[in-house]
């Protein structure tokens, strides 16, 4: 094997990696990996998900989430739960991001309702949204849409 196809395989390895993990900081808040599920034609609502990691000293809390009407109609903020063996879902008006702590929207558990979709997310794309938080403010971040099957991310 060439140096040289061991430093471009090298290269490639790195630039895959820092894809995946993407991350934005507002104020003392870090926001990482947003993500949502890829979805089948015809779906009509999607699921997004991120880390919000508080590296501040003060409580905070995500109010909202927007995208252009050409992702979604909506964007709303949900919890989810098992009664026995069904699922609820709720909406809820913010998510507590408490001081020195991290919460992650994950399947499962908290995660972001995109609904009334434009288009199907297909796996490789991505689409701009804003966080509104209650003090940091306003930060722009970037979803990447990825397959269905992708489990844990490494964080």
């Amino acid at each position: 094997m060439k140096f040289s196809s061991l430093i471009l395989g090298a290269v490639g390895v790195l630039v895959s990696t820092l894809a995946m993990a993407h991350d934005y900081t507002v104020g003392t808040l870090v926001v990482g990996h947003p993500y949502a599920r890829s979805t089948a034609a015809g779906q009509v609502v999607g699921g997004g998900y991120l880390k919000l990691e508080n590296k501040g000293k003060v409580d905070d809390k995500l109010l909202s989430i927007s995208v252009s009407p050409e992702v979604s109609k909506a964007v709303e903020l949900h919890s989810m739960t098992m009664a026995g063996e069904v699922a609820q879902m709720r909406e809820v008006s913010a998510i507590e991001i408490p001081a020195g702590k991290t919460v992650e929207l994950k399947p499962g558990g908290l995660h972001v309702m995109f609904i009334g979709l434009a288009a199907p997310l297909k796996v490789g794309a991505t689409f701009a949204a804003t966080l509104k938080f209650e003090k940091a403010g306003e930060v722009k971040v970037e979803f990447q849409v990825e397959t269905i099957n992708t489990k844990g991310h490494g964080h």
